[in-house]
């Protein structure tokens, strides 16, 4: 799904395109889920607010501008897209300059409070947010991987979504990315960090073969 911006904070960022992306797995090994989880996410193509600045630009004015409009762009739209923020367990992150930008440019506007702390109370979630990052042409995918939005080491949330924009980044531009899920992988069942075993390499030696 396709959209154009329409809120003239959004316009004031440069904002080309959104692209949503919405799954959700009916089987898997031939047998359907306990719990089928939906993921979605949702791309803003951007202008990079840096583009043709000399290196080593300071970046904070642009993100103390940029941020907070995009968090709460696609905070909203993954809201949506998911039936609302209590339905949303796990989420990511992630972003995908252009050729003509540094992998700095992408970092900058997720590596950030006036995103990425934004974007945690906006899902109300707890854990620091998974994230991937890389510089790319236009319709490179880029996968974004997802854990638990308040239980970090729930290892059953462990996943990725794969994101793509068929004609984004271009060279200028930046596309930033917020993922999310309903739930856990499909028949989970790998254990939980928690409730792990001590395992090291003098435990292992130690065992009985």
């Amino acid at each position: 799904m396709q959209e154009t911006p329409a809120d003239p904070a959004a316009e004031r960022i440069g904002l080309r395109k959104l692209v949503t992306y919405r799954d959700v797995v009916v089987t898997e090994a031939g047998h359907a889920p306990a719990r089928p989880a939906r993921r979605a996410s949702v791309a803003a193509v951007i202008r990079n607010p840096w583009f043709g600045a000399a290196p080593l630009t300071d970046l904070s004015e642009e993100q103390a501008r940029v941020g907070p409009v995009l968090a709460k762009l696609l905070s909203d739209r993954l809201a949506e897209a998911l039936g609302g923020v209590d339905a949303i367990e796990a989420f990511g992150k992630a972003a995908v300059v252009g050729t003509a930008g540094e992998i700095e440019h992408a970092g900058a506007l997720i590596h950030t409070p006036f995103f990425g702390n934004l974007v945690r109370e906006l899902l109300s979630g707890e854990s620091i947010i998974c994230f991937a990052d890389a510089r790319a042409e236009a319709g490179d995918s880029l996968i974004v991987p997802l854990w638990h939005k308040t239980h970090a080491a729930t290892r059953s949330h462990y996943q990725t979504i794969s994101a793509r924009v068929p004609d984004a980044p271009r060279a200028d531009e930046i596309v930033v990315i917020a993922a999310a899920s309903t739930g856990p992988r499909p028949h989970a069942r790998i254990g939980d960090r928690r409730t792990d075993p001590v395992v090291t390499t003098r435990t292992l030696e130690e065992s009985p073969s």
